[in-house]
């Protein structure tokens, strides 16, 4: 037994002593627990090592994660309560502000947290922080984002996606005045080469890290068809409601959007909803198993990070010939403070940063230090700089999910 519950016990007293369990559930395999009329029937009757068994899913491996996940958890919360009485007492001249994939945030800010430690006699600044993981989303960032007012925005900011960043009604208002500033010149090759390029042209962002989307292939699914090796095969309309889309995971899902329209138009877009299969978190994807299940999907687009998860027996992991769509993730800092802030900045594009960002969450980093472990045929698809200052990003993807919405309900 942990230290949190007892894998017996019924899954609604579980979660009534640990209520964050319930998002963890759902996403990871009980996505009927979204209606709370099933959670109250179903959990009440039924111990949550019961439930996994007849799921066919590994106890101990689940209660793992869990756990994992749990500990996250309440070291968020023990940082979030220090960073509120810290702002309590004294506003803090440097903020720093963001999300982080789940699976580097851990180690990352105890990285931060060491190097701030053994720096801060070079510091005459105090300095506070708030990275959660992605899976909190970014909406408390976005209604600071929304008074219009700089002040009320970080000095520096961190996250994946396309809509907090380039959004005119989002940082979008920010950004061609001129008061951030976050550049380098050093990339690593994986990003910096003859069909690519990550750096800003303009000097405002820079990219510490990407998430690839990459194909899971249930190969008991495949029925006959050959497996998938581009973007284009998944379109086409031999995969007719055969693949997994992530649109619970909305910076991946407007990455995938948006590249498949920055290169096929809106054919592209209702080419993807014919495909589309089903939603589901990229955990499930990996779990999802059988032959001939009406259920599953014969692809699923996954983060890369999920494929070391994958049962080799029946599922493969293809990194498209043509290029794993990129989920950037961004990094934004006050010009204005640039000499208090360019050691911290220096710090998370360091190659500390990098192997954890590569190493541990299979997230390639840009350090020009870093081996991210790829071979010269696991190419990147960008939308590039160009692409994304001709549109209005905010605009372009509000279209483009209307249409992939109206396409699928056809």
């Amino acid at each position: 037994m942990n230290k949190y519950f007892s894998m017996d016990d019924k899954i609604y007293n579980i979660v009534q002593k640990n209520p964050e369990i319930l998002d963890f559930l759902i996403a990871n395999g009980f996505e009927q627990f979204k209606d709370i009329n099933i959670f109250n029937t179903m959990s009440k009757k039924i111990s949550l090592s019961m439930a996994l068994k007849l799921k066919k899913v590994n106890v101990k491996i689940f209660e793992q994660r869990l756990v994992s996940f749990l500990d996250e958890e309440r070291k968020s919360v023990d940082r979030d309560l220090l960073g509120a009485l810290n702002t309590k007492k004294k506003k803090a001249d440097i903020s720093i502000e963001g999300v982080l994939p789940c699976p580097i945030r851990i180690p990352l800010l105890e990285s931060f947290e060491k190097w701030l430690d053994s720096n801060k006699k070079n510091f005459s600044y105090s300095i506070e922080y708030d990275l959660k993981s992605a899976n909190m989303g970014l909406d408390w960032i976005k209604e600071k984002v929304k008074t219009g007012d700089v002040d009320k925005i970080p000095d520096i900011l961190m996250s994946a996606g396309f809509d907090l960043f380039f959004d005119k009604e989002l940082m979008g208002q920010f950004m061609d005045k001129g008061i951030f500033e976050a550049s380098t010149n050093e990339m690593n090759k994986d990003f910096c080469n003859d069909y690519i390029d990550l750096r800003d042209p303009k000097k405002r962002y820079l990219i510490t890290g990407v998430v690839p989307a990459v194909f899971l292939v249930n190969k008991n699914e495949l029925n006959g068809r050959k497996i998938p090796e581009t973007w284009e095969d998944i379109l086409s309309e031999e995969f007719e409601d055969s693949v997994a889309i992530p649109m619970g995971d909305l910076d991946l899902f407007n990455a995938l959007i948006l590249t498949i329209y920055s290169e096929c138009g809106m054919d592209g877009i209702s080419k993807l909803a014919r495909s589309y299969k089903k939603s589901l978190h990229p955990a499930q994807m990996v779990k999802a198993k059988g032959k001939n299940n009406s259920n599953i999907a014969a692809v699923s687009v996954i983060p890369y990070f999920f494929t070391k998860m994958i049962d080799e027996n029946n599922q493969i992991a293809i990194w498209p010939k043509d290029g794993a769509i990129i989920s950037p993730i961004f990094m934004i800092a006050k010009k204005e403070k640039k000499d208090s802030l360019q050691a911290i900045v220096n710090f998370f594009i360091s190659p500390e940063i990098g192997e954890i960002f590569s190493a541990n969450g299979k997230f390639p980093s840009t350090n020009k230090d870093i081996d991210n472990k790829l071979t010269e045929k696991q190419k990147f698809k960008w939308l590039g700089w160009d692409f994304i200052e001709k549109q209005d990003m905010g605009s372009l993807l509000q279209e483009l999910e209307n249409r992939f919405n109206k396409e699928i309900l056809k």
